[in-house]
């Protein structure tokens, strides 16, 4: 039986896409002004933990979907990849590159290196702290 209250549910409910979709503007949105894959990654994690509080451990690991430690190794494999493309264009390792495209729906888009790392560090973040919390809950219960 769940012995929470009302209001906590009804907020992690309501709060969780909205903390989502608010980590997903500081991940993109870190590159020019403050933010980035760090910050975006523990409010996408807190948002977890909210519903995790408001819920249960069953119900955080539905939301998630995979296992947080996957969601770690997803991450430290795209940071890692995105320092390497510099090195094959004869300049020190870990230099940013920027490619644009030009997509007839969005007009011109600019993809880097560093958007890459950050959602590596994005990922890397979030598969942590729930790999921590999910453990000390499990632990609780």
């Amino acid at each position: 039986m769940n012995m929470h209250s009302l209001i906590l549910r009804t907020a992690g409910h309501f709060l969780l896409p909205l903390l989502l979709l608010f980590s997903v503007f500081l991940l993109l949105r870190g590159h020019d002004e403050p933010g980035g894959g760090f910050i975006g990654g523990l409010v996408a994690a807190a948002a977890i933990v909210l519903y995790l509080f408001s819920m249960d451990t069953e119900s955080a690991r539905k939301v998630l979907r995979v296992d947080p430690r996957d969601v770690l190794g997803a991450g430290m494999v795209l940071a890692v990849l995105s320092t390497i493309p510099g090195v094959f264009l004869g300049q020190p390792f870990f230099t940013a590159q920027w490619w644009e495209f030009t997509a007839p729906i969005f007009g011109d888009i600019k993809l880097s290196t560093v958007l890459i790392f950050d959602i590596g560090v994005y990922l890397v973040v979030i598969g942590s702290v729930l790999t921590i919390m999910l453990n000390l809950a499990e632990a609780e219960d």
